[in-house]
């Protein structure tokens, strides 16, 4: 019986605290291209998108207002 438990309780432990750094590791990586707007480019470019000065700053203030929490 505990040889099917064991296994199913880890999995389900390994899924919950994969998720929760993921998050917590996104969040990391959006408040770092906040502040560094070379790397919103170099999003955009990985994306198909080629950003002008005007945009970049839309997306910035955008980012700016959003709060990561």
């Amino acid at each position: 019986m505990w040889s099917w438990i064991i296994p199913i309780v880890t999995l389900i432990v390994g899924l919950v605290g994969g998720f929760f750094i993921g998050v917590f590791y996104l969040r990391k990586q959006m408040e770092a291209m906040q502040a560094n707007p070379e790397m919103l480019q170099q999003m955009a470019k990985k994306m198909g998108y080629n950003l002008n000065k005007k945009q970049m700053q839309q997306v910035q203030g955008m980012m700016k207002n959003h709060k990561w929490k």
